[in-house]
């Protein structure tokens, strides 16, 4: 039997709920959503959910883990708040693609300057030099996120949003 819309939104949620209890990663929650869309019958659906648990009892529900509490805000030296609700790893997040990129490239002219016998030129600096600054702006801008909340950037209320503006409502 073909699927109506309303069965592809209860699939849809389904895999939502799926994604918050860890069952599924946001990448493979992804590629499940784009199949739920474009199913055509129940058959296409229940294929999708195939693998999942059924949806957890009343008195399972109701057991949530305790959230750990907001970090207080971080203020810059003139009072002006500078890192509301981010915690401390975003900075991490954004940096450590970079210092890893720093340390094997480096490692490779370390390696080829001590091989040469001539400690030439820091050819690195020409792919760090550039990265590095418009990380450091992005880092003093404050725009870790890309400018979108961490949390709307794969599914959730971005997701429905973009859907419902295609569809005219």
């Amino acid at each position: 039997m073909r699927a109506a819309d309303a069965d592809r939104e209860a699939t849809a949620e389904r895999l939502r709920v799926a994604l918050e209890e860890g069952r599924l990663d946001l990448h493979e929650y992804d590629e499940r959503l784009v199949r739920v869309y474009g199913a055509k019958t129940y058959a296409d659906l229940d294929a999708v959910l195939a693998d999942l648990p059924g949806p957890a009892p009343a008195q399972r529900v109701a057991v949530a883990p305790v959230a750990a509490p907001a970090p207080p805000p971080v203020a810059d030296a003139g009072g002006k708040v500078v890192d509301a609700g981010h915690g401390g790893g975003w900075l991490l997040g954004v940096w450590s693609p970079w210092l890893r990129v720093a340390g094997i490239l480096t490692v490779i002219w370390l390696i080829s300057s001590v091989g040469s016998g001539d400690m030439g030129h820091f050819w690195p600096a020409w792919v760090l030099g550039p990265w590095g600054v418009l990380l450091l702006l992005r880092t003093v801008g404050g725009d870790a996120h890309g400018g979108r909340h961490p949390g709307e950037r794969h599914g959730g209320k971005f997701r429905r949003e973009r859907r419902d503006r295609r569809r005219g409502r």
